[in-house]
């Protein structure tokens, strides 16, 4: 049976490495009756991480759907990697989620990724609830955690359950909203709840966060502000309608607690997912642009969560499987249909849906009605020409929604197979892994014959690698991870270049005119014409501007790609009956190489963000070694015992660095790395290259 819209929700679980995500999720799956026995993380026996690699390292390496109801809601959940060499998958998944519950540690508090998480979570305005969880562990602190949040994310967080007790003390939790006391039977795995009157010694402490929670909800509605005059008080349904309006316009993050090992809280969250993310009727109605439109047709196109509009559905996800990939779909609007013929626009290519499913974590669970309706989540079988990020739609009423953009790739290591009979098989593998994978890059140096992989840092790379052999039964011998630099201008320059031929009587000419110069955007080449109309027919004009960009992708005089670049068409020379479509683009090419060579070339390289959590008796140690990275420490933190240092750092300087740190901290220290932005390289560097 479909699921009314309203009843729907599509939400993502994130956090920081280790905060709890996995074990959160299994908890949900458990008491929604999803699954009739709890794994664990420790143990390897998790449901959502059904990964050989994420069962022996306790991480969550891809981001698993599992579909699960709570009393009159459908909770299409997703569990997202914490480690930030996995950022893409957390990336993807929040590009088609409705809301998020975002989990941190009641020890460890505010870290890294939580902030990369929130960021990105702020930059797709996904509505959040928050779990403080851990309130059993040793140096757990409630209050100290909201006020990381407040600081450190700008969040807004608004408690509606509070601990009784903390650390070995940590005994239920008090619902503010009821002035209720909450106990979790531990010999049931909390599935067995006691209500009881809040113990006397906490009913002060319980009132005092009450009334705040009364005075923000007051002060959004004036009708509540009166009736709180009038009364004393709120009633419940109330002060959920105007904390529900308040989280969905992303103003306020209701806030619970809990240990989700000891199954303490969870219930309380589910109810929180219900009661206040939002359903795909409550978020905006997704835009895109109409791929060819014709006179007088609008360029942007709007389609409303409604399955009579016509069909608008993004791939998020591509699992490549030995038989055919899995892809995982959001629709958002009209109906998918099994066994229909579909566009990517992208492509301009028909795709195939042959068969549809609703994804139980890896096993996969048949739609009996082998349709999927607006808003809903589901893995399709039978595309074949398909990235991530790319669009379905119906052929007669074309879009293409906005990709998922993901970062450039710092990291590189040369791989070969042990025999040069699997060469073949090395290149089907690292294809199908790249398409899974969009942060993973695989290409053949042409120079060497070498093949280089590229990733987001060295555990994403060491992952993959026990993939080829794992998966797909391929020993390869790997060599030392290098830095992905990439190639920039410092300055303009221009060039015109003629390409000109005579064969059998027949002559061939074109000649293009480009200025390359420095240019700073989220594209790493922008590409622009200023021909004059009728200079060129319509398909010429987008073949010459096609090859200026494949001739800058290439990559510019060292050989790596180039980024922030402008390069502008300034010129093209035609003649018809002798300009062809090869002619230009040889020209085009030539002139590209041409004005890169006359142009300063400037040599850039990741720096990467870094922060290092160290007890503090190691502060000393961690900063002399930083210092002789020639890293820049911007801030440094007190969290009670321990001490936050947050660095800029270029990662060619990094290598091997976690074996480092844990010998200068004696294994108590902990690091987090991503990637910043892109810098110019010591000049030392490219003149080792220049040779």
């Amino acid at each position: 049976m479909p699921v009314p819209i309203e009843k729907l929700r599509n939400i993502g679980i994130v956090a920081h490495i280790d905060a709890g995500k996995t074990t959160t999720t299994e908890r949900i799956l458990f008491y929604a009756g999803a699954i009739h026995k709890m794994g664990n993380v420790d143990d390897g026996t998790t449901e959502t991480d059904f990964d050989p690699e994420e069962a022996k390292r306790g991480i969550t390496i891809y981001s698993a759907a599992v579909t699960c109801k709570w009393k009159e809601c459908t909770i299409n959940l997703i569990d997202t990697p914490g480690h930030v060499d996995f950022t893409a998958e957390v990336e993807r998944s929040l590009r088609v989620l409705d809301g998020a519950v975002v989990v941190f540690s009641a020890v460890e508090g505010v870290e890294a990724q939580s902030e990369t998480v929130w960021r990105q979570a702020d930059r797709y305005h996904v509505p959040r609830l928050c779990f403080i969880n851990k309130m059993d562990r040793i140096g757990a602190s409630f209050e100290r955690v909201l006020e990381q949040m407040r600081k450190r994310l700008n969040a807004k967080p608004v408690p509606l359950t509070i601990p009784i007790g903390a650390e070995h003390g940590f005994k239920g939790i008090i619902d503010l909203v009821r002035r209720k006391a909450l106990y979790f039977d531990s010999a049931s795995q909390g599935r067995t709840i006691t209500e009881t009157e809040i113990p006397e010694d906490y009913v002060e402490i319980a009132e005092t966060w009450r009334s705040q929670l009364i005075d923000i909800i007051a002060e959004r509605d004036d009708a509540a502000m009166e009736q709180f005059f009038a009364e004393g008080d709120l009633p419940e349904e109330t002060i959920f309608r105007i904390l529900r309006q308040a989280t969905l316009a992303g103003e306020l993050q209701p806030t619970f607690t809990g240990t989700s090992l000891h199954y303490v809280g969870v219930q309380p969250i589910l109810d929180g997912v219900n009661r206040f993310l939002p359903s795909p009727l409550d978020v905006p109605p997704v835009t895109g642009i109409n791929p060819r439109p014709k006179k007088n047709e609008p360029t942007e196109l709007v389609r409303k969560p409604k399955n009579d509009e016509p069909l608008a559905a993004l791939i998020f996800k591509i699992v490549a499987d030995k038989h055919a990939d899995l892809c995982f779909v959001r629709v958002y609007s009209g109906v998918l249909k099994s066994g229909t013929r579909l566009l990517n626009p992208r492509t301009g290519k028909k795709e195939f849906c042959s068969q549809m499913w609703h994804i139980q974590a890896d096993a996969r669970e048949k739609i009996e009605t082998d349709f999927v309706e607006a808003g809903d989540i589901c893995g399709v079988i039978g595309p074949k020409d398909v990235v991530t990020g790319d669009t379905l739609c119906e052929q007669q009423h074309p879009i293409l929604l906005e990709s998922i953009a993901f970062p450039e790739t710092v990291i590189s290591m040369a791989v070969e197979p042990e025999t040069s009979g699997d060469r073949k098989k090395l290149e089907d593998a690292l294809s199908r892994l790249a398409r899974q994978d969009p942060t993973f890059k695989a290409k053949i140096n042409e120079e060497t014959g070498q093949t280089i992989i590229s990733g987001m840092g060295e555990l994403h790379l060491e992952i993959l690698k026990e993939r080829l052999q794992r998966d797909f039964n391929l020993n390869v011998r790997v060599h030392k991870p290098r830095v992905s630099y990439r190639e920039t201008v410092k300055n303009k320059a221009e060039a015109e270049e003629t390409f000109q031929r005579s064969t059998g009587g027949e002559n061939t000419f074109a000649s293009v005119r480009v200025r390359v110069e420095p240019f700073d955007s989220e594209q790493p080449i922008t590409v622009i014409s200023l021909l004059p109309p009728e200079t060129l027919p319509g398909e010429l004009e987008m073949v010459v501007r096609e090859a200026v960009k494949e001739s800058a992708q290439s990559g510019g005089i060292l050989g790596y790609p180039l980024i922030k670049t402008k390069i502008t068409i300034l010129g093209v020379g035609y003649r018809p009956g002798e300009t062809t479509e090869e002619s230009l683009r040889a020209a085009a090419t030539h002139a590209v190489q041409s004005a890169l060579t006359k142009a300063d070339i400037g040599l850039l390289e990741p720096i990467m963000k870094l922060e290092v959590v160290t007890p503090s008796e190691f502060v000393g140690n961690i900063q002399g070694d930083l210092n002789q990275r020639h890293a820049k420490i911007f801030a440094s933190e007190h969290r009670e015992h321990l001490t936050a240092l947050q660095a800029e750092v270029s990662l060619a300087r990094m290598f091997g660095y976690s074996s480092h740190v844990r010998s200068l901290s004696q294994g108590r220290a902990s690091f987090s790395m991503e990637p910043l932005k892109y810098d110019l390289a010591p000049q030392s560097v490219l003149n080792e290259m220049l040779g």
